[in-house]
Parts: structure tokens; sequence; C-alpha cells
């Protein structure tokens, strides 16, 4: 199937107007040391919002004659567009939300690449090094201007949901934003864009007109969850820890709505962190919630967490159903703890310093064949060591699932193998079972093919 494309010059806002010469030889490099193929896979990505695809490996067959180069010139730099989608446009010229995107996707990369990777001042193998790297990227990007209060609501779900549970997303959202609430999501459609659109309904009531619509993404999974128009500003950080930690610093409360092994992914990394002793005491809302129909969901991932990290886990949450007006309430009421919390501890509204975030969260996960059979996946370990590495195999399962890489990974050398004691691989394939029956694991595709094996 031909879909239409459309050419074009852009010049930058004022996310990023000048580049050297050295960084834009490095943009337009595309060998394996260049920063071209990222650039170029980021930039299709947010061309290419609301698109009715999860699959990053389609979005790349689908525009693979897409192109885009920088270009200095005398005042700058202005970006050429060849094959680019069209409907990243009216009338042939581009959505003003989706041209500040792209310089922001450009902004990032050049910053992460020339401050942070190639920083030797940065020490990314250190806890205390990874976690300044995210602050300098959110700094870089004028966010932590704008957290001026602690009312930063972090929405978590999945993109795939249906139109009811969709529904929903916005409702809460709307209640929140009556309530003067901000929201940062991961981006995406589904539970991430709800949200950000019933919020702007309730801030356009109250005449609030600089609300916060935070986007947080990377590489990996901006494809298959390109970032929705709402967005207002949106930051990519390098990898998915990151960008994690991220979510976890800048937030101030959490909501998450039904998803699959994306959702999982971030319950089990933000339980993980709740659970380390050096965070007791530590106010943090943390609400699941959803219509109706999502009550089995939420029953099942309640019924994994409480088999596998234990009764003390599952009161690090509570879970309200049906109910948004009731969830924004008692999340206006978290975050007047948490503001004082913060007050009496010494502690940034616009960065939480003092959450403990273990290493083991942060290390980098290569989602190989090999990584994921070698996984600790046993219970004599401490609960938040084994939550680190259950987050590990849902991240490998969200490869598998819909970013190119791993796609492609599965598609030569298999299915993934899932090692562990049976304790554990029981509730991980009775969850793993129940995502797939709800049709909670992939949208651009009729029937489910699993990448994995439990063992």
């Amino acid at each position: 199937m031909d879909y239409e494309v459309i050419d074009a010059i852009l010049a930058p806002d004022d996310r990023l107007e000048l580049l050297s010469k050295l960084e834009v030889g490095q943009l337009l490099n595309t060998s394996s040391g260049g920063l071209y193929q990222v650039f170029r896979n980021c930039s299709l990505a947010v061309l290419n919002c609301d698109a009715d695809l999860d699959d990053g490996h389609i979005l790349l067959e689908r525009y693979k004659d897409f192109d885009i180069h920088v270009r200095q010139v005398e005042r700058g730099i202005k970006l050429e567009l060849f094959n680019a989608p069209a409907s990243a446009f009216v009338d042939g010229v581009m959505i003003k939300g989706i041209h500040e995107h792209l310089f922001s996707v450009l902004r990032d990369i050049v910053f992460t690449h020339d401050e942070i990777t190639n920083n030797l001042n940065i020490d990314l193998s250190s806890s205390e090094g990874i976690t300044n790297a995210v602050f300098y990227i959110l700094r870089n990007a004028r966010v932590l201007d704008l957290i001026r209060d602690p009312n930063l609501v972090v929405c978590w779900g999945g993109h795939a949901i249906d139109r009811n549970e969709y529904i929903y997303s916005k409702q809460l959202g709307y209640e929140m934003g009556l309530r003067g609430l901000d929201v940062c999501t991961g981006c995406g459609p589904g539970a991430m864009k709800g949200p950000m659109k019933g919020a702007t309904i309730g801030h356009a009531k109250q005449r609030i007109h600089d609300g916060l619509y935070l986007g947080i993404t990377e590489p990996g999974i901006i494809a298959a969850e390109a970032p929705n128009p709402i967005v207002n500003n949106l930051i990519i950080l390098p990898d998915i820890e990151k960008r994690l930690e991220a979510f976890v610093r800048a937030g101030h409360g959490f909501i998450v709505f039904a998803g699959g092994v994306g959702t999982a992914e971030e319950i089990l990394y933000l339980l993980g962190i709740l659970m380390h002793p050096d965070n007791r005491g530590i106010p943090f809302p943390l609400i699941l919630s959803g219509p109706e129909s999502a009550r089995d969901y939420f029953r099942h991932v309640d019924a994994f967490i409480g088999e596998t990290l234990g009764p003390e886990a599952q009161k690090r949450y509570r879970i309200i159903i049906d109910d948004p007006a009731l969830v924004a309430h008692h999340m206006r009421a978290g975050m007047d703890e948490v503001r004082e919390h913060r007050i009496k501890n010494g502690d940034a509204f616009y960065f939480n310093w003092t959450l403990k975030i273990d290493h083991e969260f942060q290390k980098p996960f290569a989602p190989s064949h090999e990584n994921v059979r070698n996984l600790a996946l046993h219970e004599n370990q401490p609960a938040y060591l084994l939550a680190a590495n259950l987050r590990r195999v849902f991240s490998a399962l969200v490869a598998g699932n819909v970013k190119d890489e791993g796609i492609r990974a599965i598609e030569t050398y298999g299915d993934f193998e899932i090692h562990g004691d049976s304790s554990i691989m029981g509730p991980v394939d009775r969850l793993l079972n129940a995502f797939v029956e709800q049709g909670r694991m992939k949208m651009s595709a009729d029937s489910y093919s699993p990448c994995y094996r439990i063992v």
C-alpha cells in the first residue's frame, strides 16, 4: 500500500537554533558511530503521530524512502525532509506541535551525544552519574523551570486500550485539570493521550493557560508510541532506564491505567524503587485505576505482585475502579503530603533528589536472548531486586513485541526463553496469558504470536 508523502524545508523554533559544523557532521554521519540513524528514526516517529500502529519495524518499512538532512545557513540551521508522512502537514504546512516535537528530538539527541555520552566528567557507570545525566537532560529541555510546585502527575498505561478505557483516562485527566494538576506521560496514544486531552479541558475551565503536558520517551520505543500532538514539552532520553528515572525524579504522583507488558514493566520499576529500605517514609501517591472493564486487568496485576513481591509491595498502591473524581481527589491530597515532605527535608520540587534508586534499576539492559536467559528470577534475593529482574523480563517482551531491533532479533534467533524458579515463573505465565486473553499485547495484529517461552 502506498502512503502519501511530502517534501519540506523547516526553520527551527526556540528549541534549537545553532549547531556547530561538527554537530551537523555527526547528524549526517550514517556510520555506526554517527547520529543520523537515530535522528532519522525518531524524526519519522514524530511525523507519524496519531497513526494506528504500534510496530516500529512496520513504520520503518512503510516509510523506507523517508530522509532528513540538517543544512547550515547563515543564520542557523534548517531541516530538509524528503518523503515525510503527509499527515504531519495541513495544506502543505507542518502542524505546529509536530514542528516543535521535531526540533525537540534534534535538541535532545545532540545534547545527549555531546554533553552526556562523550562527557568525561559524567560517569555513566555509577548511580550518581546516571542521576546527574537525567537531571542535565531535563534541565537542558527547560522542563525543570516549569515545575514550580508539586503538581505533576505521571500517567502510565497502554497505548492499545479500548475506547471505553480511553474515555475513562480522559475523564480522569479532566478531573485532574480541574484541580490544577499537570500531566506527564510516555507521550504516545491511548492512556498516554487521554489524560492530557482531558486535562486541557479542566485547565481551560479553571483558566489555567500554562498547563504542562510533558511527554518522556526514548529512541527504542518512540516509533511504536509516537508523541501525541497535545504534548507541549517532549523529551528524548537515551534509553528506557533513564526514561523511567526521569519519570520518578520529575513526577510527584503516579496513576496507572490498564495496559500490557510495558505497563507491567513500569509498575515493577516503581514498586522496586519504593520497596528499597532507604525510601521508607517518602510520600509517593500511586493509584491503579480504570473503568469497570479494567477490573480484571488490575486483579491479575495485583495477584501477580502479591505472589512475587509480597504484601508489602501491595501496600504501596491503592486500586480505585470507575471513580475518576475520587482518584483525582486522592492525588490532590497526596500532592500536599509531597509538598510538606519536600519542604521539611529541603528537597527540590522540580527533581526528587532524595529518592534512592538502586544501580540495578539504572543499568541499561540489552534484551538479547542470552541476557533474558540469564536473568536472576529466584526468591533468594531482596524483593526490590527481584522487582528489578522481573522488570527486565517485561522490558524484553516490549522489545520483542514492538521495537524494531527486538522484532528482528526474534525473527533471527526465535523466541526469548525465560528461566526461573517455578514459584516465580508460574505467576509470570499466568499474567502473560491474561494479557493475551484480554487482547493487551499488541494493537497492530489481529492475533498475538508470543515472542517468548516460559522454561
